[in-house]
Protein backbone atom coordinates (compact mmCIF):
# COMPACT_ATOMS: atom_id res chain seq x y z
CA UNK A 1 0.00 0.00 0.00
CA UNK A 2 1.44 3.65 -0.98
CA UNK A 3 2.90 5.67 2.19
CA UNK A 4 0.35 7.81 4.22
CA UNK A 5 1.03 10.33 6.97
CA UNK A 6 -0.83 11.56 9.69
CA UNK A 7 -0.20 14.75 11.45
CA UNK A 8 -1.49 16.46 14.93
CA UNK A 9 -0.08 19.98 16.00
CA UNK A 10 0.05 21.20 19.41
CA UNK A 11 0.52 25.01 20.65
CA UNK A 12 0.92 26.50 24.06
CA UNK A 13 1.66 30.23 24.90
CA UNK A 14 3.79 28.91 27.76
CA UNK A 15 4.24 29.79 31.69
CA UNK A 16 6.10 32.98 31.05
CA UNK A 17 5.02 35.30 27.97
CA UNK A 18 2.02 37.06 27.29
CA UNK A 19 0.82 36.04 24.05
CA UNK A 20 1.33 33.55 21.52
CA UNK A 21 4.53 34.28 18.83
CA UNK A 22 4.31 30.71 17.37
CA UNK A 23 2.41 29.09 14.35
CA UNK A 24 1.78 25.33 13.33
CA UNK A 25 0.04 23.82 10.70
CA UNK A 26 -0.96 20.31 10.11
CA UNK A 27 -1.98 19.45 6.77
CA UNK A 28 -2.93 16.56 4.29
CA UNK A 29 0.80 16.38 3.06
CA UNK A 30 2.48 20.02 4.11
CA UNK A 31 3.46 20.74 7.94
CA UNK A 32 5.04 23.53 9.31
CA UNK A 33 5.90 25.33 12.55
CA UNK A 34 7.08 28.99 12.61
CA UNK A 35 8.54 31.18 15.95
CA UNK A 36 7.71 34.56 15.44
CA UNK A 37 10.02 37.38 16.58
CA UNK A 38 9.55 41.42 17.17
CA UNK A 39 7.73 42.41 20.22
CA UNK A 40 4.36 41.61 21.61
CA UNK A 41 2.42 41.89 18.38
CA UNK A 42 5.45 41.76 15.40
CA UNK A 43 6.33 38.01 16.40
CA UNK A 44 2.89 36.92 16.29
CA UNK A 45 1.76 38.66 13.40
CA UNK A 46 4.97 37.91 11.42
CA UNK A 47 4.57 33.73 12.06
CA UNK A 48 0.81 33.99 11.41
CA UNK A 49 1.54 35.84 8.01
CA UNK A 50 3.98 33.57 7.32
CA UNK A 51 2.27 30.39 8.09
CA UNK A 52 -0.90 31.67 6.12
CA UNK A 53 1.09 32.19 3.22
CA UNK A 54 3.21 28.59 3.35
CA UNK A 55 0.05 26.26 3.69
CA UNK A 56 -0.81 27.39 0.04
CA UNK A 57 2.20 24.90 -0.85
CA UNK A 58 -0.31 22.49 0.61
CA UNK A 59 -1.09 20.42 -2.85
CA UNK A 60 -0.63 17.41 -4.74
CA UNK A 61 2.75 17.93 -7.17
CA UNK A 62 4.26 15.66 -9.86
CA UNK A 63 7.60 15.23 -7.96
CA UNK A 64 9.26 15.57 -5.04
CA UNK A 65 11.44 17.73 -6.67
CA UNK A 66 8.56 20.14 -7.69
CA UNK A 67 7.48 20.31 -4.05
CA UNK A 68 10.95 21.23 -2.91
CA UNK A 69 10.82 24.31 -5.25
CA UNK A 70 7.23 25.01 -4.23
CA UNK A 71 7.72 24.91 -0.61
CA UNK A 72 11.03 27.78 -0.93
CA UNK A 73 9.12 29.35 -3.48
CA UNK A 74 6.59 29.83 -0.44
CA UNK A 75 9.00 31.04 1.92
CA UNK A 76 10.35 33.76 -0.11
CA UNK A 77 6.84 35.01 -0.99
CA UNK A 78 5.93 34.66 2.57
CA UNK A 79 9.08 36.90 3.45
CA UNK A 80 8.01 39.32 0.91
CA UNK A 81 4.79 39.68 2.50
CA UNK A 82 6.27 40.35 5.63
CA UNK A 83 8.52 42.96 3.98
CA UNK A 84 5.14 44.70 2.57
CA UNK A 85 3.26 44.60 5.94
CA UNK A 86 6.23 46.31 7.36
CA UNK A 87 6.50 48.86 4.73
CA UNK A 88 2.39 49.22 5.19
CA UNK A 89 2.70 49.57 9.02
CA UNK A 90 6.12 51.09 10.22
CA UNK A 91 5.00 50.06 14.22
CA UNK A 92 6.01 46.59 13.07
CA UNK A 93 10.12 47.32 11.78
CA UNK A 94 12.41 44.22 12.48
CA UNK A 95 9.29 41.33 13.02
CA UNK A 96 10.32 38.20 11.64
CA UNK A 97 9.84 34.35 11.58
CA UNK A 98 11.32 31.30 11.55
CA UNK A 99 10.29 28.33 9.16
CA UNK A 100 10.96 24.51 9.75
CA UNK A 101 8.36 22.91 6.94
CA UNK A 102 8.20 19.36 5.31
CA UNK A 103 5.94 18.20 2.40
CA UNK A 104 5.48 14.66 1.37
CA UNK A 105 5.17 13.49 -1.93
CA UNK A 106 5.51 9.41 -2.61
CA UNK A 107 7.85 7.74 -0.47
CA UNK A 108 9.77 11.15 -0.29
CA UNK A 109 9.66 14.75 1.73
CA UNK A 110 11.05 17.72 0.83
CA UNK A 111 12.12 20.15 3.73
CA UNK A 112 12.56 23.76 4.05
CA UNK A 113 14.18 25.55 6.86
CA UNK A 114 15.39 28.95 8.05
CA UNK A 115 15.92 29.81 11.74
CA UNK A 116 15.84 27.88 15.19
CA UNK A 117 13.18 25.91 14.96
CA UNK A 118 14.17 22.55 14.15
CA UNK A 119 13.26 19.42 12.02
CA UNK A 120 13.50 15.71 13.97
CA UNK A 121 13.67 12.24 12.28
CA UNK A 122 12.64 9.36 15.05
CA UNK A 123 13.45 6.08 13.14
CA UNK A 124 14.13 2.70 13.96
CA UNK A 125 14.67 3.99 17.87
CA UNK A 126 16.83 6.72 17.54
CA UNK A 127 15.84 10.38 17.31
CA UNK A 128 18.18 12.34 14.76
CA UNK A 129 17.94 16.12 14.76
CA UNK A 130 17.88 16.74 10.54
CA UNK A 131 17.53 20.92 10.37
CA UNK A 132 20.72 22.68 11.34
CA UNK A 133 19.58 26.05 13.40
CA UNK A 134 20.62 29.29 11.76
CA UNK A 135 22.46 30.79 15.33
CA UNK A 136 24.68 32.85 16.52
CA UNK A 137 25.65 30.10 18.95
CA UNK A 138 25.94 26.73 16.43
CA UNK A 139 28.43 28.79 14.76
CA UNK A 140 30.61 28.83 17.69
CA UNK A 141 29.72 25.32 17.71
CA UNK A 142 30.40 24.21 13.70
CA UNK A 143 33.57 26.47 14.42
CA UNK A 144 34.65 24.42 17.49
CA UNK A 145 34.23 27.29 19.73
CA UNK A 146 32.24 26.34 22.19
CA UNK A 147 30.99 22.45 23.17
CA UNK A 148 26.97 21.66 22.28
CA UNK A 149 26.47 21.81 26.51
CA UNK A 150 28.04 25.45 26.50
CA UNK A 151 25.90 26.68 23.62
CA UNK A 152 22.61 25.63 25.81
CA UNK A 153 23.56 28.44 28.42
CA UNK A 154 25.27 30.72 26.05
CA UNK A 155 24.52 34.48 26.95
CA UNK A 156 23.64 34.86 23.19
CA UNK A 157 21.98 31.48 22.41
CA UNK A 158 18.80 33.55 20.99
CA UNK A 159 20.59 35.33 18.07
CA UNK A 160 19.57 34.23 15.21
CA UNK A 161 21.19 34.78 11.93
CA UNK A 162 18.64 33.85 9.63
CA UNK A 163 14.97 34.81 9.74
CA UNK A 164 12.17 35.75 7.36
CA UNK A 165 11.25 39.22 7.89
CA UNK A 166 11.92 42.44 7.01
CA UNK A 167 16.02 42.43 6.89
CA UNK A 168 16.73 40.43 3.62
CA UNK A 169 14.71 40.44 0.47
CA UNK A 170 16.74 37.11 -0.72
CA UNK A 171 16.76 34.78 2.56
CA UNK A 172 18.83 31.92 2.57
CA UNK A 173 16.44 28.93 2.67
CA UNK A 174 18.12 26.14 3.37
CA UNK A 175 16.49 22.82 1.19
CA UNK A 176 17.08 19.04 0.78
CA UNK A 177 14.92 15.99 0.29
CA UNK A 178 14.65 12.70 2.31
CA UNK A 179 13.53 9.18 1.69
CA UNK A 180 10.62 8.36 4.09
CA UNK A 181 9.75 4.87 5.64
CA UNK A 182 6.75 3.20 7.73
CA UNK A 183 7.25 3.93 11.27
CA UNK A 184 9.12 7.18 10.82
CA UNK A 185 8.08 9.80 13.58
CA UNK A 186 8.93 13.25 12.29
CA UNK A 187 8.80 16.43 14.95
CA UNK A 188 8.89 20.03 13.88
CA UNK A 189 9.05 22.38 16.83
CA UNK A 190 9.77 25.77 17.84
CA UNK A 191 12.76 26.69 20.67
CA UNK A 192 10.35 26.67 22.86
CA UNK A 193 10.88 22.42 23.01
CA UNK A 194 14.22 21.99 22.15
CA UNK A 195 15.36 24.74 24.63
CA UNK A 196 13.75 23.13 27.73
CA UNK A 197 13.62 19.52 26.71
CA UNK A 198 16.38 17.41 26.49
CA UNK A 199 17.08 15.34 24.00
CA UNK A 200 16.97 12.36 25.42
CA UNK A 201 14.05 13.19 26.79
CA UNK A 202 12.22 13.85 23.47
CA UNK A 203 13.53 10.85 21.90
CA UNK A 204 11.40 9.12 25.19
CA UNK A 205 8.54 10.64 24.82
CA UNK A 206 8.42 9.92 21.23
CA UNK A 207 9.22 6.35 21.24
CA UNK A 208 6.52 5.57 24.43
CA UNK A 209 3.67 7.24 22.95
CA UNK A 210 1.02 4.86 20.45
CA UNK A 211 -0.15 8.53 18.50
CA UNK A 212 0.29 11.67 17.16
CA UNK A 213 -2.07 13.43 19.34
CA UNK A 214 -0.33 11.42 22.64
CA UNK A 215 3.16 12.53 21.44
CA UNK A 216 2.44 16.05 20.63
CA UNK A 217 0.25 16.60 24.02
CA UNK A 218 3.26 15.19 26.08
CA UNK A 219 6.10 17.28 24.87
CA UNK A 220 3.93 20.22 25.05
CA UNK A 221 3.68 19.06 28.60
CA UNK A 222 6.83 18.14 28.96
CA UNK A 223 7.73 21.91 28.22
CA UNK A 224 5.48 23.11 30.58
CA UNK A 225 6.88 20.77 33.10
CA UNK A 226 10.42 22.15 32.58
CA UNK A 227 9.18 25.95 33.27
CA UNK A 228 8.04 26.91 29.58
CA UNK A 229 9.45 30.42 29.18
CA UNK A 230 9.07 30.63 25.71
CA UNK A 231 5.95 29.63 23.48
CA UNK A 232 5.89 25.89 22.68
CA UNK A 233 4.42 24.88 19.30
CA UNK A 234 4.88 20.96 18.41
CA UNK A 235 4.12 19.17 14.92
CA UNK A 236 4.22 15.59 14.95
CA UNK A 237 4.06 13.16 11.74
CA UNK A 238 3.55 9.76 11.81
CA UNK A 239 4.48 7.71 8.55
CA UNK A 240 2.26 4.93 8.00
CA UNK A 241 1.52 2.26 4.63
CA UNK A 242 -1.82 1.60 6.56
CA UNK A 243 -4.66 3.30 5.69
CA UNK A 244 -5.48 7.05 7.38
CA UNK A 245 -8.60 8.60 7.31
CA UNK A 246 -8.93 11.67 5.55
CA UNK A 247 -8.30 14.48 8.40
CA UNK A 248 -9.06 18.34 8.27
CA UNK A 249 -5.70 20.52 8.00
CA UNK A 250 -4.85 21.81 11.92
CA UNK A 251 -3.50 25.43 12.22
CA UNK A 252 -2.48 25.92 16.06
CA UNK A 253 -0.74 29.71 17.76
CA UNK A 254 -1.55 32.72 15.98
CA UNK A 255 -2.36 31.29 12.58
CA UNK A 256 -5.34 29.80 13.97
CA UNK A 257 -7.31 33.17 14.53
CA UNK A 258 -7.81 35.62 11.70
CA UNK A 259 -5.85 38.53 11.29
CA UNK A 260 -7.57 42.07 10.67
CA UNK A 261 -5.88 45.90 11.44
CA UNK A 262 -6.56 48.60 10.01
CA UNK A 263 -9.43 47.68 8.11
CA UNK A 264 -7.24 44.90 6.17
CA UNK A 265 -7.25 41.56 6.26
CA UNK A 266 -4.29 40.30 7.91
CA UNK A 267 -5.38 38.79 11.27
CA UNK A 268 -4.70 39.34 14.85
CA UNK A 269 -4.42 36.53 17.81
CA UNK A 270 -7.20 37.63 20.53
CA UNK A 271 -5.58 40.00 22.53
CA UNK A 272 -1.41 40.49 20.98
CA UNK A 273 -2.62 40.72 17.33
CA UNK A 274 -4.63 43.79 17.67
CA UNK A 275 -2.13 46.82 16.41
CA UNK A 276 -2.38 50.39 17.35
CA UNK A 277 -1.52 52.43 15.03
CA UNK A 278 1.54 53.85 16.57
CA UNK A 279 3.90 52.47 19.22
CA UNK A 280 5.51 55.27 20.95
CA UNK A 281 7.74 52.33 22.71
CA UNK A 282 10.55 50.06 20.34
CA UNK A 283 9.68 46.71 20.27
CA UNK A 284 11.64 44.47 22.89
CA UNK A 285 13.19 41.77 20.48
CA UNK A 286 14.46 38.08 21.71
CA UNK A 287 15.85 37.42 18.15
CA UNK A 288 17.04 39.73 15.87
CA UNK A 289 19.29 39.16 12.33
CA UNK A 290 22.58 41.12 12.24
CA UNK A 291 22.70 43.27 8.99
CA UNK A 292 26.35 41.63 8.55
CA UNK A 293 29.18 38.81 8.72
CA UNK A 294 30.54 41.78 10.73
CA UNK A 295 28.43 41.00 13.52
CA UNK A 296 29.56 37.53 13.84
CA UNK A 297 33.05 38.66 14.32
CA UNK A 298 32.07 41.30 16.81
CA UNK A 299 29.85 38.86 18.93
CA UNK A 300 33.24 36.31 18.65
CA UNK A 301 35.33 38.87 19.85
CA UNK A 302 32.52 40.56 22.69
CA UNK A 303 32.44 36.54 23.61
CA UNK A 304 35.98 36.35 24.27
CA UNK A 305 36.22 39.52 26.10
CA UNK A 306 33.50 38.07 28.54
CA UNK A 307 35.56 35.27 28.88
CA UNK A 308 38.57 36.73 29.83
CA UNK A 309 36.54 38.76 32.58
CA UNK A 310 35.30 35.76 33.96
CA UNK A 311 38.63 34.42 34.03
CA UNK A 312 40.13 37.37 35.55
CA UNK A 313 37.19 37.84 38.19
CA UNK A 314 38.25 34.03 39.17
CA UNK A 315 42.02 34.20 39.75
CA UNK A 316 40.76 37.87 41.58
CA UNK A 317 38.40 35.45 43.88
CA UNK A 318 41.08 32.78 44.51
CA UNK A 319 44.10 35.61 45.39
CA UNK A 320 41.90 37.14 47.50
CA UNK A 321 40.73 33.62 49.54
CA UNK A 322 44.55 32.59 48.96
CA UNK A 323 45.42 35.78 50.95
CA UNK A 324 42.58 35.38 53.43
CA UNK A 325 44.15 32.07 53.78
CA UNK A 326 47.37 33.59 54.38
CA UNK A 327 46.38 36.24 56.84
CA UNK A 328 44.57 33.58 59.43
CA UNK A 329 46.98 31.28 59.23
CA UNK A 330 49.56 33.89 60.20
CA UNK A 331 47.42 35.20 62.89
CA UNK A 332 46.30 31.64 64.12
CA UNK A 333 49.99 30.85 64.57
CA UNK A 334 50.83 34.03 66.37
CA UNK A 335 48.32 32.92 68.77
CA UNK A 336 49.46 29.70 69.22
CA UNK A 337 52.92 31.21 69.77
CA UNK A 338 51.78 33.32 72.51
CA UNK A 339 50.65 30.12 74.73
CA UNK A 340 53.37 27.86 77.15
CA UNK A 341 52.93 23.98 78.21
CA UNK A 342 55.19 22.20 80.69
CA UNK A 343 56.29 19.20 79.99
CA UNK A 344 59.47 16.61 80.02
CA UNK A 345 61.90 16.55 77.20
CA UNK A 346 64.03 13.49 76.02
CA UNK A 347 66.54 13.71 79.40
CA UNK A 348 63.67 13.39 81.39
CA UNK A 349 64.01 16.55 82.83
CA UNK A 350 61.22 19.35 82.53
CA UNK A 351 60.79 21.50 80.53
CA UNK A 352 58.69 24.53 79.22
CA UNK A 353 57.86 24.77 75.39
CA UNK A 354 56.50 27.45 73.99
CA UNK A 355 52.89 26.97 71.62
CA UNK A 356 50.64 23.93 71.41
CA UNK A 357 51.00 20.11 71.16
CA UNK A 358 49.34 20.30 67.72
CA UNK A 359 51.21 19.53 64.54
CA UNK A 360 49.82 21.35 60.70
CA UNK A 361 51.11 18.47 58.44
CA UNK A 362 54.71 18.09 58.81
CA UNK A 363 54.55 21.91 60.40
CA UNK A 364 55.15 21.50 64.75
CA UNK A 365 53.06 24.12 66.40
CA UNK A 366 55.55 23.63 69.51
CA UNK A 367 59.21 24.64 70.18
CA UNK A 368 61.34 23.93 73.33
CA UNK A 369 61.70 27.33 75.02
CA UNK A 370 64.32 25.96 77.88
CA UNK A 371 64.98 23.02 80.24
CA UNK A 372 64.90 23.13 83.89
CA UNK A 373 67.51 20.44 84.09
CA UNK A 374 64.71 19.44 87.28
CA UNK A 375 64.67 15.51 87.23
CA UNK A 376 61.05 14.20 86.57
CA UNK A 377 61.62 11.10 88.72
CA UNK A 378 62.11 13.73 91.45
CA UNK A 379 58.12 14.99 91.89
CA UNK A 380 55.92 13.05 93.31
CA UNK A 381 53.83 10.20 91.19
CA UNK A 382 50.77 12.60 91.04
CA UNK A 383 53.16 15.74 89.70
CA UNK A 384 55.18 13.46 87.64
CA UNK A 385 51.39 12.03 86.22
CA UNK A 386 50.39 15.37 85.27
CA UNK A 387 53.63 16.98 83.91
CA UNK A 388 53.88 13.58 81.59
CA UNK A 389 50.65 14.44 80.03
CA UNK A 390 51.94 18.18 79.84
CA UNK A 391 50.34 21.41 81.71
CA UNK A 392 49.18 24.13 79.70
CA UNK A 393 49.71 27.79 80.53
CA UNK A 394 48.44 31.04 79.38
CA UNK A 395 51.72 32.98 79.22
CA UNK A 396 55.68 32.26 80.23
CA UNK A 397 55.40 33.49 83.11
CA UNK A 398 52.22 31.33 84.15
CA UNK A 399 54.71 28.34 82.99
CA UNK A 400 57.54 29.23 85.10
CA UNK A 401 54.73 29.71 88.29
CA UNK A 402 53.89 26.15 87.81
CA UNK A 403 57.64 25.00 87.71
CA UNK A 404 57.70 26.84 90.66
CA UNK A 405 55.43 24.67 92.15
CA UNK A 406 56.44 21.29 90.86
CA UNK A 407 59.97 22.19 92.41
CA UNK A 408 58.65 23.20 95.65
CA UNK A 409 56.24 20.02 95.92
CA UNK A 410 59.06 17.79 95.34
CA UNK A 411 61.51 19.36 97.89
Amino acid sequence: MATQTKGAAVSHVGKIRSNNQDSGYAGRELFVVADGMGGHAGGDVASAIAVKRIIEADTDYPTVHDAEFALQAALVAANAQLSETVFEHAELTGMGTTVSAILRVGDQIAIAHIGDSRIYLYRQGELSQITTDHTFVQRLVDSGRITEEEAMVHPRRSVLMRVLGDVDSSPEIDTQIMSIIPGDRWLICSDGLSGVVMHDDIESILASSDDVDTAADRLVKASLDGGAPDNVTVVVVDVTDAPVPPAAPVTVGSASVPLAFDGKELAPAPRALRLPSLRHHPVRQTHFEPESEDYLDELIEEDARRARRRKITWLVGIVLVVAALVVAAIIGYQWTQSLYFVGVDADGTIAIYRGIQQNLGPISLSSLYTDTGIDVDSLRVYDRMQVEQTISADSLQGALDIVDRLKNAGN
